[in-house]
């Protein structure tokens, strides 16, 4: 199969092999996110898949395929999700793994990929040193190289959610994937433009990593001189040569959405449709949200590819949302250091029906002039208008505010 276009006939084989291997995830339909874009949108759950993503599809698809080429194990290149797909895959097959990831991978997806029993060396700073390494222990050990996304075995497998997502949802118009290296858009591309060529094909990279619409424009595939993106699993600096073809012969519309928009879709897929997305996961949703294309009045399907995300990125991300929405305030000022003063704030604060998270109170700073104290308070509030109501409150009380961000 190697170098060759992934057909139909490639994909429904695929799905064979998966049977009992991959979970058949459900497409949701999401009624927030439909007000909120005037399209109809379902969401299809691969972050519910086995290993948190997509990749199990691709990965045992691929190794299931290898029959005795299999005898030296397999080695792959991953910034955390292919990895933990080609290490379950290989534990369930018995053959052993190496997964190079870079040094800078979550944890959570390490971790993850040493349970599935693989060795796992972290090198680079990027998936792109990581997949150079790994060529150099291919050559090195005679392994099998289980490519992330440029291979057609493993593109016929991520096509499986293109199958999937036309049984259940066969009035489909549109259906937005996310784009890194390009295998997961090129199998679902490949699956739905075969069977339905009128639907509307539209992948999304993130702004700090549009390795595939650089591609389109110059008409080759091309490296970046960098990937820079929270959703670190598509931070990639090169597409395939496979899936930039595949790319270019079914997917219609490429759109980017940079890191606050991303950061925005994983807050509201969280508080609105309580679900755990990843940034690579949620590009598609932000792009919907903040009208990339246009796509008002269509049944869109929105592939949230994966939910390995790490808590502390959530917490971040929470928080930053939150200030952004106008739901949580830190300011700091100065106080007179006398009873009373700080219960005079705090009454200003409950009056203008902000609820106190924290506070801190400090007299003693090298920058405090003596018979005063610095307070720092965190405020959970209604919206931004609230947020501007209790500013100016305390400022017409003679508070002076610095606000923290």
């Amino acid at each position: 199969m190697a170098n060759r276009f992934v057909t139909l006939k490639d994909i429904l084989a695929a799905r064979e092999r998966l049977q009992g291997i991959s979970r058949r995830t459900t497409l949701e339909p999401a009624e927030f996110f439909s007000q909120m874009t005037g399209s109809t949108v379902f969401l299809k759950l691969e972050n519910l898949q086995k290993t948190g993503s997509f990749k199990l599809r691709g990965a045992y698809n691929k190794i299931a395929s290898l029959g005795k080429d299999a005898g030296k194990g397999v080695v792959a290149a991953s910034a955390g999700n292919h990895a933990q797909g080609v290490a379950l895959a290989s534990s369930q097959a018995s053959i052993p793994a190496t997964i190079v990831m870079p040094e800078g991978a979550p944890i959570t997806k390490v971790e993850r990929t040493r349970s599935y029993g693989a060795n796992v060396v972290l090198a680079g700073q990027g998936y792109d040193d990581a997949f150079r390494r790994a060529r150099e222990i291919q050559r090195e050990t005679g392994a099998v190289f289980v490519h992330a996304f440029d291979d057609p075995l493993v593109i016929a497998g991520q096509g499986t959610i293109g199958l999937e997502l036309l049984e259940d949802l066969p009035e489909v118009e549109a259906v937005l994937v996310p784009i890194g290296g390009g295998g997961l858009i090129s199998g679902i591309a490949c699956a739905i433009k075969e069977q339905r060529p009128q639907v509307q094909m539209i992948g999304v990279e993130a702004s700090g990593a549009p390795c595939m619409l650089e591609a389109c424009r110059i008409g080759k595939a091309h490296e970046l001189a960098s990937a820079q993106t929270i959703a670190d699993g598509i931070a990639v600096r090169q597409v395939g040569d496979l899936t930039f073809e595949m790319v270019q012969h079914y997917v219609d519309q490429i759109v980017t959405v940079d890191d606050e928009e991303i950061a925005w879709a994983i807050l509201m897929l969280l508080e609105s449709a309580k679900l755990v997305v990843e940034g690579a996961g949620a590009v598609g949703i932000a792009a919907l949200l903040h009208k990339k294309c246009d796509l008002y009045g269509k049944k869109v399907a929105v592939i949230l590819s994966g939910g390995n995300i790490d808590v502390n990125v959530i917490s971040i991300i929470i928080e930053r949302g939150l200030v952004k929405a106008g739901r949580y305030l830190r300011l700091r000022t100065i106080v007179t250091d006398k009873p009373g003063s700080l219960q005079k704030l705090l009454s200003a604060l409950a009056t203008g029906g902000a609820n106190v998270i924290s506070i801190t109170h400090d007299r003693i700073k090298p920058n405090v002039p003596l018979k005063q104290a610095e307070v720092e308070i965190s405020l959970e509030t209604r919206n931004a208008g609230h947020v501007e109501e209790i500013v100016r409150s305390l400022e017409q009380m003679g508070y002076v505010l610095e606000i923290l961000k």
